[in-house]
């Protein structure tokens, strides 16, 4: 494979991967033949990369505990959003005036966005962490179902849905 497109195929990859194995991995590309097969592998294996990362040398600590772990934005942002849900089913009827609308009101359209909205998010962290740190993870994922348990409780207990 030629020096540029060893440089193209290296650049997919993240700054810190770069950083530690780029020069071995561009001498690695320069001596390989070039393909279309090689190509797609090395496509794979950077996408690979992005969504987990390898953790090494310089590379980012693993977070081994549970604090350490709730700070990871997938594991916090359904934590936030399930709170935003709450203060929105608090405070909505007064903002908006729909207490007791016949149809849903800005406070129900609102909160179901925010519900609906961390599924994704849970089933990335799930998808993430539950192979690196199942104990870990399981504790963060039973916190957020939870979160999310509550609102439907104050739903119901409110008498809204």
């Amino acid at each position: 494979m030629n020096r540029i497109l060893a440089r193209l195929h290296l650049r997919l990859y993240p700054r810190r991967w770069r950083t530690r194995y780029g020069e071995e991995f561009e001498e690695f590309l320069y001596l390989r033949p070039a393909g279309l097969r090689t190509s797609a592998d090395l496509v794979r294996s950077a996408f690979s990369e992005l969504i987990s990362p390898t953790f090494g040398a310089d590379m980012t600590k693993s977070p081994q505990t549970f604090s350490a772990l709730s700070k990871q934005p997938s594991a916090f942002l359904p934590l936030t959003m399930s709170l935003l849900a709450l203060a929105t089913m608090a405070l909505g009827p007064w903002v908006f005036g729909d207490f007791r609308a016949k149809d849903e009101g800005p406070t129900a359209h609102i909160w179901q966005i925010l519900i609906a909205g961390q599924l994704p998010v849970i089933a990335f962290f799930a998808f993430k962490w539950l192979r690196r740190l199942p104990g870990q993870a399981v504790k963060v994922l039973s916190v957020q179902a939870s979160a999310v348990l509550v609102n439907f409780a104050v739903v119901f207990l409110m008498g809204v849905g």
